[in-house]
Protein backbone atom coordinates (compact mmCIF):
# COMPACT_ATOMS: atom_id res chain seq x y z
CA UNK A 1 0.00 0.00 0.00
CA UNK A 2 1.37 3.42 -1.02
CA UNK A 3 1.93 5.76 1.93
CA UNK A 4 1.18 9.49 1.94
CA UNK A 5 4.82 10.60 1.61
CA UNK A 6 5.30 8.41 -1.44
CA UNK A 7 2.21 9.95 -3.01
CA UNK A 8 3.63 13.42 -2.41
CA UNK A 9 6.85 12.40 -4.14
CA UNK A 10 4.84 11.14 -7.12
CA UNK A 11 2.97 14.45 -7.32
CA UNK A 12 6.26 16.37 -7.25
CA UNK A 13 7.48 14.19 -10.12
CA UNK A 14 4.31 15.02 -12.05
CA UNK A 15 4.87 18.77 -11.44
CA UNK A 16 8.46 18.47 -12.65
CA UNK A 17 7.33 16.64 -15.78
CA UNK A 18 4.46 19.00 -16.61
CA UNK A 19 6.42 22.20 -15.95
CA UNK A 20 9.38 20.97 -18.01
CA UNK A 21 7.01 20.17 -20.88
CA UNK A 22 5.50 23.64 -20.58
CA UNK A 23 8.99 25.16 -20.85
CA UNK A 24 9.73 23.00 -23.90
CA UNK A 25 6.47 24.20 -25.46
CA UNK A 26 7.49 27.84 -24.95
CA UNK A 27 10.84 27.23 -26.65
CA UNK A 28 9.14 25.51 -29.57
CA UNK A 29 6.75 28.46 -29.98
CA UNK A 30 9.79 30.63 -30.74
CA UNK A 31 10.45 28.52 -33.82
CA UNK A 32 13.97 27.66 -32.71
CA UNK A 33 13.46 24.58 -30.56
CA UNK A 34 15.02 23.82 -27.19
CA UNK A 35 18.57 25.11 -26.50
CA UNK A 36 21.31 22.55 -26.01
CA UNK A 37 23.03 22.07 -22.68
CA UNK A 38 26.31 23.21 -24.21
CA UNK A 39 24.96 25.76 -26.71
CA UNK A 40 27.56 28.39 -27.59
CA UNK A 41 25.09 31.09 -28.63
CA UNK A 42 22.07 32.70 -27.01
CA UNK A 43 18.65 31.29 -27.84
CA UNK A 44 16.30 33.96 -29.31
CA UNK A 45 14.02 33.48 -26.31
CA UNK A 46 16.92 34.49 -24.02
CA UNK A 47 16.72 38.00 -25.45
CA UNK A 48 12.92 38.31 -25.64
CA UNK A 49 11.18 40.94 -23.52
CA UNK A 50 8.20 38.76 -22.66
CA UNK A 51 9.07 35.31 -21.31
CA UNK A 52 6.52 35.28 -18.50
CA UNK A 53 5.03 31.89 -19.41
CA UNK A 54 8.50 30.34 -19.51
CA UNK A 55 9.47 31.93 -16.20
CA UNK A 56 6.33 30.59 -14.55
CA UNK A 57 7.17 27.10 -15.78
CA UNK A 58 10.74 27.39 -14.51
CA UNK A 59 9.51 28.64 -11.11
CA UNK A 60 7.49 25.45 -10.72
CA UNK A 61 10.29 23.28 -12.09
CA UNK A 62 12.99 24.67 -9.80
CA UNK A 63 10.76 24.63 -6.74
CA UNK A 64 9.62 21.05 -7.26
CA UNK A 65 13.13 19.79 -8.13
CA UNK A 66 14.70 21.31 -5.02
CA UNK A 67 11.87 20.10 -2.81
CA UNK A 68 12.11 16.58 -4.21
CA UNK A 69 15.87 16.53 -3.72
CA UNK A 70 15.50 17.74 -0.12
CA UNK A 71 13.00 14.94 0.55
CA UNK A 72 15.00 12.10 -0.99
CA UNK A 73 18.60 13.14 -0.20
CA UNK A 74 20.18 12.56 3.23
CA UNK A 75 19.81 15.77 5.28
CA UNK A 76 23.54 16.01 6.04
CA UNK A 77 24.23 16.04 2.31
CA UNK A 78 21.71 18.84 1.67
CA UNK A 79 22.70 21.06 4.60
CA UNK A 80 26.43 20.80 3.88
CA UNK A 81 25.74 21.92 0.33
CA UNK A 82 24.20 25.11 1.75
CA UNK A 83 27.66 26.38 2.68
CA UNK A 84 29.99 24.20 0.64
CA UNK A 85 29.49 26.12 -2.60
CA UNK A 86 32.13 28.46 -4.01
CA UNK A 87 30.51 29.06 -7.39
CA UNK A 88 30.21 32.74 -6.46
CA UNK A 89 33.99 33.07 -6.01
CA UNK A 90 34.76 31.26 -9.27
CA UNK A 91 32.24 33.41 -11.13
CA UNK A 92 33.91 36.54 -9.75
CA UNK A 93 37.29 35.35 -11.01
CA UNK A 94 35.91 34.57 -14.46
CA UNK A 95 34.36 38.03 -14.76
CA UNK A 96 37.32 40.01 -13.44
CA UNK A 97 39.82 38.06 -15.57
CA UNK A 98 37.54 38.35 -18.62
CA UNK A 99 37.86 34.66 -19.37
CA UNK A 100 34.64 34.61 -21.43
CA UNK A 101 35.95 37.49 -23.56
CA UNK A 102 39.10 35.54 -24.40
CA UNK A 103 37.19 32.33 -25.18
CA UNK A 104 34.83 34.33 -27.41
CA UNK A 105 37.77 34.60 -29.82
CA UNK A 106 38.19 30.81 -29.79
CA UNK A 107 34.78 29.20 -30.41
CA UNK A 108 36.43 25.81 -30.95
CA UNK A 109 38.03 26.01 -27.50
CA UNK A 110 41.33 27.08 -25.98
CA UNK A 111 43.84 25.07 -23.95
CA UNK A 112 44.01 26.21 -20.35
CA UNK A 113 47.75 26.97 -20.71
CA UNK A 114 47.09 29.56 -23.40
CA UNK A 115 43.98 30.81 -21.63
CA UNK A 116 45.80 31.32 -18.33
CA UNK A 117 48.58 33.19 -20.13
CA UNK A 118 46.04 35.41 -21.88
CA UNK A 119 44.42 36.45 -18.58
CA UNK A 120 47.71 36.47 -16.62
CA UNK A 121 46.68 33.82 -14.08
CA UNK A 122 48.23 30.61 -12.83
CA UNK A 123 47.37 27.67 -15.08
CA UNK A 124 46.55 25.13 -12.36
CA UNK A 125 44.36 27.54 -10.40
CA UNK A 126 42.57 28.71 -13.54
CA UNK A 127 41.84 25.08 -14.38
CA UNK A 128 40.30 24.49 -10.94
CA UNK A 129 38.05 27.54 -11.35
CA UNK A 130 36.87 26.42 -14.79
CA UNK A 131 36.13 22.90 -13.58
CA UNK A 132 33.82 24.23 -10.87
CA UNK A 133 31.94 26.44 -13.33
CA UNK A 134 31.78 23.78 -16.05
CA UNK A 135 30.11 21.51 -13.50
CA UNK A 136 27.15 23.94 -13.62
CA UNK A 137 27.20 24.31 -17.43
CA UNK A 138 29.09 27.63 -17.34
CA UNK A 139 31.97 26.96 -19.82
CA UNK A 140 32.52 23.46 -21.20
CA UNK A 141 35.55 21.23 -21.45
CA UNK A 142 35.54 20.23 -25.13
CA UNK A 143 38.75 18.20 -24.78
CA UNK A 144 40.96 17.49 -21.81
CA UNK A 145 41.90 20.92 -20.37
CA UNK A 146 40.48 22.70 -23.42
CA UNK A 147 37.58 25.02 -22.63
CA UNK A 148 34.99 26.94 -24.65
CA UNK A 149 32.12 29.27 -23.90
CA UNK A 150 28.55 28.15 -23.40
CA UNK A 151 25.24 30.00 -23.38
CA UNK A 152 25.74 30.56 -19.63
CA UNK A 153 29.32 31.81 -19.75
CA UNK A 154 28.41 34.38 -22.42
CA UNK A 155 26.64 36.22 -19.59
CA UNK A 156 30.09 36.77 -18.02
CA UNK A 157 31.48 38.76 -20.95
CA UNK A 158 32.47 42.36 -20.25
CA UNK A 159 29.87 43.54 -22.78
CA UNK A 160 27.05 41.90 -20.81
CA UNK A 161 24.80 44.10 -18.69
CA UNK A 162 23.99 41.09 -16.53
CA UNK A 163 27.72 40.59 -16.04
CA UNK A 164 27.89 44.16 -14.76
CA UNK A 165 25.25 43.35 -12.14
CA UNK A 166 27.31 40.34 -11.06
CA UNK A 167 30.33 42.65 -10.70
CA UNK A 168 28.29 45.06 -8.57
CA UNK A 169 27.61 42.17 -6.17
CA UNK A 170 31.17 40.90 -5.90
CA UNK A 171 31.77 42.20 -2.34
CA UNK A 172 28.46 41.03 -0.86
CA UNK A 173 29.80 37.66 0.42
CA UNK A 174 32.26 39.64 2.55
CA UNK A 175 29.39 41.54 4.15
CA UNK A 176 27.50 38.28 4.69
CA UNK A 177 30.45 36.89 6.62
CA UNK A 178 29.83 39.60 9.23
CA UNK A 179 26.04 39.17 9.38
CA UNK A 180 25.90 37.36 12.72
CA UNK A 181 28.25 39.94 14.24
CA UNK A 182 25.85 42.73 13.23
CA UNK A 183 22.97 40.84 14.84
CA UNK A 184 24.80 40.67 18.18
CA UNK A 185 26.62 44.02 18.16
CA UNK A 186 25.07 46.45 20.65
CA UNK A 187 24.99 49.32 18.14
CA UNK A 188 23.78 47.38 15.09
CA UNK A 189 21.67 44.52 16.41
CA UNK A 190 18.29 46.27 16.85
CA UNK A 191 18.82 49.08 14.37
CA UNK A 192 16.94 49.39 11.07
CA UNK A 193 18.72 52.60 10.08
CA UNK A 194 20.51 52.90 6.75
CA UNK A 195 23.85 53.64 8.41
CA UNK A 196 23.77 50.38 10.38
CA UNK A 197 24.01 47.98 7.46
CA UNK A 198 26.28 44.90 7.45
CA UNK A 199 28.13 46.55 4.55
CA UNK A 200 29.08 49.57 6.64
CA UNK A 201 29.90 47.32 9.61
CA UNK A 202 32.34 45.39 7.41
CA UNK A 203 33.93 48.48 5.89
CA UNK A 204 34.33 50.24 9.23
CA UNK A 205 36.23 47.23 10.54
CA UNK A 206 38.68 47.96 7.72
CA UNK A 207 38.78 51.67 8.55
CA UNK A 208 36.68 52.63 5.53
CA UNK A 209 33.60 54.85 5.74
CA UNK A 210 32.09 55.39 2.30
CA UNK A 211 28.47 55.62 1.19
CA UNK A 212 27.16 53.09 -1.30
CA UNK A 213 26.09 55.78 -3.75
CA UNK A 214 29.53 57.45 -3.80
CA UNK A 215 30.85 56.25 -7.17
CA UNK A 216 33.45 57.41 -9.65
CA UNK A 217 32.66 57.58 -13.36
CA UNK A 218 33.63 53.99 -14.25
CA UNK A 219 31.92 52.49 -11.21
CA UNK A 220 28.76 54.47 -11.90
CA UNK A 221 28.73 53.29 -15.51
CA UNK A 222 29.06 49.65 -14.42
CA UNK A 223 26.29 50.18 -11.87
CA UNK A 224 23.89 51.75 -14.36
CA UNK A 225 24.56 49.00 -16.90
CA UNK A 226 24.04 46.53 -14.08
CA UNK A 227 20.58 47.96 -13.48
CA UNK A 228 19.75 47.24 -17.11
CA UNK A 229 21.07 43.73 -16.53
CA UNK A 230 18.90 43.47 -13.44
CA UNK A 231 15.88 43.98 -15.71
CA UNK A 232 17.02 40.98 -17.78
CA UNK A 233 17.67 38.81 -14.71
CA UNK A 234 14.23 39.41 -13.23
CA UNK A 235 12.33 39.51 -16.50
CA UNK A 236 11.12 43.01 -15.67
CA UNK A 237 10.40 43.86 -19.29
CA UNK A 238 7.28 41.70 -18.98
CA UNK A 239 5.61 44.79 -17.54
CA UNK A 240 5.75 46.25 -21.06
CA UNK A 241 3.39 43.49 -22.19
CA UNK A 242 1.22 42.81 -19.15
CA UNK A 243 0.21 46.28 -17.97
CA UNK A 244 -2.39 48.29 -19.96
CA UNK A 245 -0.06 51.05 -21.16
CA UNK A 246 -2.44 51.85 -24.01
CA UNK A 247 -4.71 53.43 -21.36
CA UNK A 248 -1.88 55.63 -20.04
CA UNK A 249 -0.93 59.01 -21.50
CA UNK A 250 1.91 60.11 -19.22
CA UNK A 251 4.40 58.29 -17.04
CA UNK A 252 7.09 59.37 -14.58
CA UNK A 253 10.03 57.01 -14.11
CA UNK A 254 11.11 57.80 -10.54
CA UNK A 255 14.73 56.93 -9.85
CA UNK A 256 14.90 56.25 -13.56
CA UNK A 257 18.59 55.50 -13.89
CA UNK A 258 19.59 55.69 -17.54
CA UNK A 259 16.19 54.43 -18.71
CA UNK A 260 16.31 50.66 -18.31
CA UNK A 261 12.51 50.43 -18.44
CA UNK A 262 11.39 53.80 -19.80
CA UNK A 263 13.45 53.57 -23.03
CA UNK A 264 11.81 50.32 -24.21
CA UNK A 265 8.49 51.69 -22.98
CA UNK A 266 8.88 54.76 -25.18
CA UNK A 267 9.85 52.62 -28.18
CA UNK A 268 6.84 50.29 -27.75
CA UNK A 269 4.25 52.99 -26.95
CA UNK A 270 5.02 56.15 -28.94
CA UNK A 271 1.87 57.87 -27.59
CA UNK A 272 3.38 58.02 -24.08
CA UNK A 273 4.84 61.21 -22.64
CA UNK A 274 7.65 60.13 -20.32
CA UNK A 275 9.43 62.03 -17.57
CA UNK A 276 12.73 60.70 -16.22
CA UNK A 277 13.55 61.83 -12.69
CA UNK A 278 16.73 61.02 -10.82
CA UNK A 279 19.73 62.80 -9.31
CA UNK A 280 21.40 65.38 -11.61
CA UNK A 281 24.44 63.25 -12.55
CA UNK A 282 22.26 60.25 -13.43
CA UNK A 283 19.93 62.40 -15.53
CA UNK A 284 22.94 63.54 -17.59
CA UNK A 285 23.89 59.90 -18.21
CA UNK A 286 20.29 59.11 -19.12
CA UNK A 287 20.18 61.72 -21.88
CA UNK A 288 23.19 60.08 -23.55
CA UNK A 289 21.48 56.68 -23.38
CA UNK A 290 18.23 58.07 -24.80
CA UNK A 291 20.07 59.76 -27.68
CA UNK A 292 21.50 56.33 -28.55
CA UNK A 293 18.57 53.99 -27.89
CA UNK A 294 15.45 56.14 -28.33
CA UNK A 295 16.39 58.99 -30.70
CA UNK A 296 12.83 59.24 -32.02
CA UNK A 297 11.44 60.03 -28.57
CA UNK A 298 14.14 62.68 -28.09
CA UNK A 299 13.47 64.19 -31.50
CA UNK A 300 9.71 64.29 -30.99
CA UNK A 301 9.93 65.75 -27.50
CA UNK A 302 8.15 62.77 -25.93
CA UNK A 303 10.62 62.57 -23.07
CA UNK A 304 11.80 65.10 -20.52
CA UNK A 305 14.54 64.92 -17.91
CA UNK A 306 13.88 66.54 -14.54
CA UNK A 307 16.50 66.10 -11.81
CA UNK A 308 15.20 65.73 -8.26
CA UNK A 309 15.80 64.11 -4.88
CA UNK A 310 12.82 61.94 -3.93
CA UNK A 311 13.38 62.49 -0.21
CA UNK A 312 13.34 66.28 -0.46
CA UNK A 313 11.07 67.00 -3.42
CA UNK A 314 7.93 65.75 -5.13
CA UNK A 315 8.00 64.57 -8.75
CA UNK A 316 6.29 66.45 -11.58
CA UNK A 317 2.59 67.12 -11.01
CA UNK A 318 -0.51 65.31 -12.23
CA UNK A 319 0.84 62.47 -14.37
CA UNK A 320 -1.06 59.23 -15.01
CA UNK A 321 1.55 56.80 -13.70
CA UNK A 322 4.39 57.18 -11.21
CA UNK A 323 6.66 54.17 -11.65
CA UNK A 324 9.13 52.97 -9.01
CA UNK A 325 11.35 50.13 -10.15
CA UNK A 326 13.58 48.67 -7.42
CA UNK A 327 13.38 51.87 -5.38
CA UNK A 328 11.55 51.08 -2.15
CA UNK A 329 13.57 47.92 -1.51
CA UNK A 330 16.68 50.11 -1.18
CA UNK A 331 15.24 51.92 1.82
CA UNK A 332 13.90 51.12 5.30
CA UNK A 333 10.23 51.76 6.05
CA UNK A 334 10.56 55.36 7.24
CA UNK A 335 12.38 56.48 4.08
CA UNK A 336 10.01 54.49 1.85
CA UNK A 337 7.06 56.22 3.50
CA UNK A 338 8.63 59.61 2.74
CA UNK A 339 9.09 58.71 -0.94
CA UNK A 340 5.45 57.68 -1.33
CA UNK A 341 4.17 60.66 0.63
CA UNK A 342 6.03 63.02 -1.72
CA UNK A 343 4.50 61.28 -4.73
CA UNK A 344 1.00 61.38 -3.32
CA UNK A 345 1.20 65.19 -2.96
CA UNK A 346 1.24 65.60 -6.75
CA UNK A 347 -1.11 62.81 -7.84
CA UNK A 348 -4.32 63.58 -9.67
CA UNK A 349 -7.58 61.77 -8.84
CA UNK A 350 -6.89 59.13 -11.51
CA UNK A 351 -3.14 58.84 -11.03
CA UNK A 352 -1.56 55.50 -10.22
CA UNK A 353 1.64 54.50 -8.47
CA UNK A 354 3.27 51.35 -9.81
CA UNK A 355 5.74 49.70 -7.44
CA UNK A 356 7.86 46.98 -9.02
CA UNK A 357 9.77 44.99 -6.42
CA UNK A 358 10.19 41.46 -5.19
CA UNK A 359 7.33 40.39 -2.91
CA UNK A 360 7.81 37.80 -0.18
CA UNK A 361 5.16 35.31 0.86
CA UNK A 362 4.91 32.83 3.67
CA UNK A 363 5.04 29.11 3.03
CA UNK A 364 1.53 28.79 4.49
CA UNK A 365 -1.69 30.71 3.91
CA UNK A 366 -1.38 34.35 4.96
CA UNK A 367 -4.49 35.87 6.60
CA UNK A 368 -5.55 39.15 5.04
CA UNK A 369 -3.93 38.48 1.68
CA UNK A 370 -6.38 37.06 -0.83
CA UNK A 371 -4.94 34.17 -2.79
CA UNK A 372 -6.23 35.73 -6.00
CA UNK A 373 -3.68 38.51 -5.52
CA UNK A 374 -0.71 36.31 -6.29
CA UNK A 375 0.15 32.94 -7.77
CA UNK A 376 0.53 30.03 -5.38
CA UNK A 377 2.14 26.68 -5.96
CA UNK A 378 0.12 23.46 -6.09
CA UNK A 379 0.35 21.01 -3.21
CA UNK A 380 2.54 19.43 -1.99
CA UNK A 381 4.92 22.23 -2.98
CA UNK A 382 5.52 25.07 -0.57
CA UNK A 383 2.87 27.72 -1.14
CA UNK A 384 5.46 30.34 -2.17
CA UNK A 385 7.18 27.95 -4.66
CA UNK A 386 10.11 27.34 -2.31
CA UNK A 387 13.42 27.39 -4.20
CA UNK A 388 11.49 28.41 -7.30
CA UNK A 389 11.45 31.89 -5.74
CA UNK A 390 15.15 31.74 -4.88
CA UNK A 391 16.00 35.11 -6.43
CA UNK A 392 13.38 37.06 -4.48
CA UNK A 393 14.47 35.77 -1.08
CA UNK A 394 18.17 36.10 -1.87
CA UNK A 395 17.45 39.64 -3.07
CA UNK A 396 15.95 40.33 0.34
CA UNK A 397 19.23 39.26 1.92
CA UNK A 398 21.16 41.46 -0.52
CA UNK A 399 19.10 44.49 0.51
CA UNK A 400 19.76 43.74 4.15
CA UNK A 401 23.50 43.33 3.63
CA UNK A 402 23.97 46.49 1.58
CA UNK A 403 21.35 48.93 2.88
CA UNK A 404 19.84 47.42 6.04
CA UNK A 405 16.61 47.49 4.03
CA UNK A 406 14.42 44.68 2.71
CA UNK A 407 12.05 43.18 0.22
CA UNK A 408 8.54 43.24 1.66
CA UNK A 409 5.43 41.14 1.98
CA UNK A 410 2.28 42.37 0.30
CA UNK A 411 0.85 43.39 3.67
CA UNK A 412 3.96 45.45 4.46
CA UNK A 413 3.64 47.26 1.14
CA UNK A 414 -0.04 47.90 1.81
CA UNK A 415 0.83 49.55 5.14
CA UNK A 416 3.51 51.80 3.63
CA UNK A 417 1.14 52.81 0.85
CA UNK A 418 -1.72 53.61 3.19
CA UNK A 419 -0.05 56.04 5.56
CA UNK A 420 0.43 59.78 5.22
CA UNK A 421 3.39 60.23 7.55
CA UNK A 422 6.13 58.43 9.43
CA UNK A 423 4.28 58.92 12.71
CA UNK A 424 1.18 57.35 11.18
CA UNK A 425 3.30 54.48 9.89
CA UNK A 426 4.63 53.79 13.39
CA UNK A 427 1.09 53.96 14.78
CA UNK A 428 -0.08 51.52 12.11
CA UNK A 429 2.69 49.08 12.99
CA UNK A 430 1.68 49.28 16.66
CA UNK A 431 -1.92 48.55 15.74
CA UNK A 432 -0.96 45.58 13.59
CA UNK A 433 0.94 44.08 16.48
CA UNK A 434 -2.44 43.73 18.16
CA UNK A 435 -4.10 42.65 14.87
CA UNK A 436 -6.27 45.79 14.83
CA UNK A 437 -6.86 47.10 11.29
CA UNK A 438 -8.29 50.38 10.14
CA UNK A 439 -8.66 52.22 6.85
CA UNK A 440 -6.47 55.18 5.90
CA UNK A 441 -6.89 57.88 3.29
CA UNK A 442 -3.52 57.25 1.64
CA UNK A 443 -2.82 54.83 -1.19
CA UNK A 444 -4.47 51.44 -1.61
CA UNK A 445 -3.52 48.48 -3.79
CA UNK A 446 -5.94 48.02 -6.67
CA UNK A 447 -4.14 45.37 -8.74
CA UNK A 448 -1.17 43.02 -8.49
CA UNK A 449 0.70 41.67 -11.53
CA UNK A 450 2.77 38.54 -10.87
CA UNK A 451 5.82 38.75 -13.14
CA UNK A 452 7.71 35.90 -11.39
CA UNK A 453 10.45 36.96 -9.01
CA UNK A 454 9.08 40.48 -8.98
CA UNK A 455 5.55 41.88 -8.93
CA UNK A 456 4.02 45.13 -10.06
CA UNK A 457 1.59 46.58 -7.53
CA UNK A 458 -0.79 49.29 -8.64
CA UNK A 459 -1.75 51.85 -5.98
CA UNK A 460 -4.40 54.55 -6.26
CA UNK A 461 -5.63 57.24 -3.90
CA UNK A 462 -7.99 55.73 -1.37
CA UNK A 463 -11.60 56.87 -1.62
CA UNK A 464 -13.17 58.07 1.63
Amino acid sequence: MTDLNELKVEVLLDIINSSARKAIQEYKKSGHGVPGADSTTFHPLDLATDTLALRKAIRLLEGACHQLSAVLAPPQHTVYNFVHDYTWACTDIAIRARIADVLDQHPEGLNVDALADAVNLDKTKTLRVLRVLALKGCFKEVEQEVFANTRLSLILKSTSNVGCMVRVHKDIPKYGANLYDTMTDQEYARSHEVDKSPRLFSLRKEGINSGYWEMDGETRDIFQRGLVGHTEIFGSSAVLHHYPWDTVSSMVDIGSGIGGISIPLANMFPHLRITNQDLPGIVEQAQIAWDKDAPGAMRDGRVEFVPFNFFEESPVVGKDVYYLRNILHDWPDAESTTILRNIRKVMGPNSRVLIRDCVLFHTVEEPGVGTTEFSKAPEPMLLNFGAGNHTAYQQDMTMWLIFNSKERTLNELKIIGQVHSISEYLAMVDLLRFTIHRANAGLVITRVYDLVGTMVMEFRIAQD
